[in-house]
């Protein structure tokens, strides 16, 4: 089964429609721009132009779908009418044929036919000229030109602003589509951010409470209890002062504490580590390292610290920070292992928090047993990484 040819665009019907009235009406009232005395004149009868005129209004229904057979096909009709007494709607109509050929038509033919069409200006002023010897020959280049190089070059120029305003929208498309990739990048980021704070801040402390308050339930002593009461109560409100101070942060509110722990807190960090139970040791060989480093150090003790309240077995935690002239190193060991499990649930995150700190700064993270312990080791480089 042959395929259908698509339905012609409803302008182009109205321009098939348009040149066809205007021939009959030039045609009824007799008026064409060659008369029976003209030598030119093959096909005298009156009729007879009407052939190429309908056929050039038919090959306008084809501008749009089918640019390059209206085209062969109006030139045949343009010849044809060159024989007869002549429509000037089918001239007109042919260089629209041009010019939609040029305008719609592949890019290997709109970039031949300018040239094509110009080659044909030259030969139709020169060749008369050499043959005749008559200066009015440049007259059939001249309108030669008008026919055919005119409309092909009009043709090109509008392709031309065409292609440049499509490449500028698909330009302008691909850099909302980027824009709109960076900013949902930048979400997922800042909740990654968000989430590791919110982790390492709050984890510690309920870490602490939960323990405590497990043995609290477990022993039937007063004074047991009330001295894990008071833990609780130290750690829950400590929790709940970070937690404002990151919802604050959150809120833009600035009336909100913004503070960003430093390594000068490592100190008090570990002394509420010793009143949480946990036996800890602090060797920090450091001085002044930027804010990134010293956040994403404090940090990664903080868990440290949460970790071995949690997971580590009896034993000694210790905490060192050593600096040199490039990077800051982190390490904490702990007893590895608990034969009763974990005095606290973990859910995992505190690692992939550290390891992603490290990673940010252009840094090194490992974690795993050494031994009879746990050790945490991680490099700061201290010219490298987002401060962000």
């Amino acid at each position: 089964m042959a395929p259908r040819l698509p339905h012609p665009h409803r302008d182009d019907v109205r321009i098939a429609v348009g040149g066809l009235s205007g021939g009959l009406l030039l045609w009824g009232l007799g008026l064409s721009p060659r008369v029976l005395s003209d030598p030119v004149v093959l096909w005298p009868a009156w009729w007879v132009l009407l052939v190429p005129l309908v056929v050039t209004a038919g090959c306008e229904l084809l501008r749009r779908t089918r640019p390059k057979a209206a085209l062969l096909i109006g030139t045949a009709a343009v010849c044809a009418d060159t024989v007869t007494r002549g429509n000037v709607a089918t001239v007109v109509m042919f260089t629209d044929l041009m010019y939609a050929a040029v305008l719609y038509g592949t890019p290997a033919s709109a970039r031949r036919l300018p040239w094509i069409t110009g080659l044909l200006t030259v030969i139709g002023g020169v060749l008369p000229l050499a043959l005749w010897r008559d200066p009015r020959g440049l007259l059939i280049g001249v309108g030669v030109g008008v026919v055919t190089l005119a409309p092909a070059a009009t043709g090109w120029v509008v392709r031309d602003h065409r292609d440049a305003a499509e490449a500028a929208r698909l330009r302008a498309e691909q850099t909302a589509l980027l824009a709109e990739m960076d900013r949902a990048q930048a979400v997922v980021d800042e909740r990654a951010r968000v989430a590791r704070e919110l982790h390492d801040m709050v984890a510690n402390h309920l870490s602490a409470i939960a323990i405590h308050s497990t043995a609290a339930l477990s022993l039937d002593d007063p004074e047991t209890s009330r001295e894990a009461l008071g833990v609780i109560r130290e750690n829950s409100v400590a929790g709940l002062a970070e937690m404002r101070q990151l919802i604050g942060i959150l809120r833009a509110d600035e009336r909100a504490p913004a503070a960003t722990p430093t390594l000068d807190g490592v100190g008090a960090m570990v002394e509420s580590a010793r009143t949480n139970g946990l036996d800890v040791t602090l060797d920090a060989r450091c001085g002044q390292v930027p804010a990134p480093v010293e956040l994403a150090a404090y940090r990664i003790v903080q868990e440290s610290l949460t970790n071995a309240l949690k997971h580590a077995g009896p034993g000694r935690v210790t905490v060192c920070l050593t600096q040199d002239d490039d990077a800051l190193a982190v390490r904490v060991t702990s007893p590895y292992g608990r034969p009763d499990g974990p005095r606290a649930p973990g859910s995992g995150s505190g690692l992939v928090g550290m390891r992603e700190r490290a990673t940010l700064l252009g840094g090194t993270f490992d974690a795993g047993p050494d031994g009879a312990r746990w050790s945490v080791r991680a490099v700061l480089p201290l010219t490298q990484g987002d401060p962000s």
